[in-house]
Formats: structure tokens, sequence, C-alpha cells
């Protein structure tokens, strides 16, 4: 049995990750703001720089991810990764996003270099535009408006399954193989946003459509939210790579990795239409 940290142990792919490794029989410690034994949540916040040490003790790996609502992604980081080391830690699988290594001066991208100079075995995953949004940020206006707002235009993107991101970082913790390798992970078909919301429509047995609205309203949207000026402009920024169509392209990676197709999003809006119904 080895001993994992899930870093975002109780957000959505966080869980995901704890789950599969805990099914495969290991111990995992779920990073949480707030400890609980009981739950195996241990007390470990970033943004503060608290509890890094004690999460780590004894651990032989660690999976990665900036909190949410984060721009500074490299400076949150790197204090795990040197934690890491001091903790003997033998591998470490680090959540970035598709596009992160197109910019050096990217914060998730310095976080990639940060870890690949490390010293530790690594992986990098870089997934897609989640899924899952459409049932959580982008609900607001599918509830209240019957649409999808998002200044996108005709941009198509690979979304893909969280649950694919969780099984695919799971894999390669506990395999060996790829280590010294990132990858770029999507679901197996683009779609733009009138095709989603055509789907959701067919799920949820009602009408939904998509809205191109400008990126004054989206910021508006964002900032209305709660979310931080400077996180809403990193999302207007990367609405827009999704509107040039940096979005669009898929890979193989979670088929090589899992043995098994992504996800569609046919089937995710299936297990979900609930969400989109009044």
């Amino acid at each position: 049995m080895k001993h994992f940290l899930v870093v975002g142990g109780t957000g959505m792919v966080g869980a995901g990750v704890a789950q599969r490794l805990a099914e495969a029989g290991h111990a995992v410690r779920r990073g949480s703001r707030q400890a609980d034994p009981a739950s195996g949540r241990v007390a470990l916040d970033l943004v503060r720089g608290e509890g890094l040490d004690a999460a780590l003790a004894g651990v032989d790996g660690v999976f990665l991810m900036s909190p949410p609502g984060q721009v500074e992604a490299d400076r949150l980081l790197a204090p795990v990764i040197a934690a890491a080391r001091r903790a003997g830690v033998r591998k470490a699988v680090l959540m970035s996003a598709m596009g992160a290594d197109a910019d050096p001066q990217a914060p998730l991208r310095k976080a990639e270099l940060l870890l690949e100079g490390s010293g530790l075995a690594w992986n990098v995953v870089r997934p897609n535009w989640f899924m899952q949004n459409f049932h959580t940020y982008w609900l607001g206006g599918i509830l209240g408006e019957d649409a999808i707002l998002l200044p996108t235009a005709r941009g198509r993107g690979s979304f893909i399954d969280m649950r694919d991101i969780a099984d695919v970082a799971a894999t390669l913790l506990l395999r060996d193989g790829h280590e010294g390798q990132a990858f770029d992970l999507t679901g197996a078909e683009a779609l733009d946003h009138d095709q989603a919301a055509a789907i959701l429509s067919r799920a949820a047995g009602r009408t939904i459509r998509y809205e191109d609205i400008a990126p004054e309203r989206m910021r508006g949207i964002l900032v209305g939210a709660g979310l931080a000026p400077d996180y809403a402009e990193f999302l207007l920024l990367i609405l827009g790579f999704f509107k040039a169509g940096y979005a669009e392209r898929t890979t193989d990676a979670v088929a090589r990795i899992t043995g098994r197709p992504p996800r569609r999003f046919e089937d995710y809006a299936r297990e979900h239409a609930a969400a989109w119904r009044r």
C-alpha cells in the first residue's frame, strides 16, 4: 500500500483522484482547508502556505493543482513542490490547462517548469474546458434565461469530463512508464456552443439556446458571481482563445493512458439532465 496526498481533495477533480486511489487499495490524504480525520481530510491551505510539511510526511505520490479562483499558480505551487522534495515524495502529477505551455510567462507554465526541474518523477496533465461547467458555472444563464451565455461566437471546444481527468491522473500516479511527459486531455469531439445547447435541450426536454454575448457583459456576470476581478480577466482571456479556435483540437491521451475512450458530451448531458430542468 502506498500513501498519496491529493491537493484539492474535496473538489470535483481532486475527489475523483482520491476515490480512484482509495479504490486501488491505497491510503489517501485529501488536502482541504479544514481537517477531518474521519473522512481523510488533512489541513492544507496553499494560499496561506499552511500545513504543507505535515500533509506531505510519508507520502509516496501527490496530485497537484492550483486553488480555484487564483491566478498566481506558480507562487502557490512552488512551496508545495519544494516541500514534496524535502519529504522524499517520489512522484507528482500536476493538473495544468490546455494551452498553458504556449506562453512561458503564464503562471501555470511556470508551475509546470518548477515541477519539471524539481527532481521528482513527474507528469503534467493539461485538460481542455470541463463538461461540468454547464451544470455549475454556466447554470445561472441556462436556468434564468434559457441560454448558455458566453463570448465565444462559433468557436469549438473538445470538452472533457472531469472524471476522465481524475482517471488519467490516478493512473499516472499508480503506474510507471509515462514519467517526464505532459498530456493534453480532451474529449472525443469538438463542439461549438450551439451544438452543446442542442444536446442539452434534448437531454433536458426543453429548449436551451446559445447566446454570444459581449466580453463586457461576461465580465459583469463573473464579477457579480463573486469572482475576483483578476480571475475574471483571466477567464475572459482564455474565453477569447476559445473563440479564436484554440480549444477545438482533440487528442488520444485519455485512451492511451486509461485504455478506454473519453466520455462523450451526450452521455454527460443525459447523466445530468435534471440540472437543466426547471
